[in-house]
């Protein structure tokens, strides 16, 4: 009888040939959740590589490539990526402006209902004044979307271009929630913005006569999502 069970674990185990290697079949599983792993691997290096690229040809002094693939290089750097150097060397601005903002909406009787100008810098300004550590969208989202707006639109309020129409609903997006923000439940479908610039007065300058405005610049009425009850 035990001849027999030898007899048996002999045959089902039969020895392998002298150089032969067992090998172990992996579950399909598991090769397609490795394959997949490798080709995320490589998927990120290569939008990390491509991305290098395009903002090393954004900041890089005007180059035939950069000027050859220049609306590439646009897009895959803007709204996002945007670089600058003034980490490096800081450009202060020489005036202050003031963006005030007022609303509109359309009564029940057809007549158009308009509010009071709205101090949106003013409310920057106090979240922003003897604080500590005040919020980066207090001290420079409002800022930096109406010196955007200007880059692109200079003196005129029309877009050209798909980045001005983009800018100019950034900007009235950032109004629009402020004034909602303080609106007490009001509604609104139209918003207007005006701004005040005011120069800098140099250091030692004598007389307390407020500047006087250098630009006092009124924006169309512009169409915005109802807000408010």
């Amino acid at each position: 009888m035990k001849e027999l069970q030898q007899s048996d674990v002999e045959t089902t185990s039969p020895p392998l040939h002298d150089g032969a290697v067992r090998t172990e079949r992996r579950p399909v599983g598991a090769r397609a959740l490795r394959a997949g792993l490798h080709t995320a691997v490589v998927l990120c290096l290569m939008t990390t590589l491509v991305h290098v690229v395009m903002v090393f040809l954004h900041v890089a002094p005007p180059n035939p490539v950069s000027k050859r693939y220049g609306t590439q290089v646009n897009g895959w750097v803007y709204p996002f990526f945007e670089q600058n150097w003034r980490l490096f060397a800081p450009d202060p601005d020489s005036f202050n402006r003031t963006v005030l903002a007022r609303t509109a909406h359309t009564d029940r009787d057809g007549s158009m209902k308009v509010s009071p100008w709205f101090d949106l810098t003013a409310v920057d300004n106090s979240a922003v004044d003897h604080h500590a550590f005040p919020s980066h969208t207090a001290q420079n989202l409002l800022r930096r979307a109406w010196s955007s707006y200007v880059e692109v639109h200079g003196g005129s309020d029309t877009p050209h271009s798909e980045r001005a129409v983009m800018l100019q609903k950034y900007l009235s997006n950032i109004a629009t929630d402020r004034v909602a923000a303080h609106n007490d439940g009001g509604t609104f479908e139209f918003l207007q913005l005006r701004v005040i610039t005011l120069p800098i007065a140099a250091p030692g300058t004598a007389g307390n006569r407020p500047p006087v405005p250098s630009e006092n610049r009124l924006l169309p009425w512009w169409k915005v999502t109802p807000r408010g009850k």
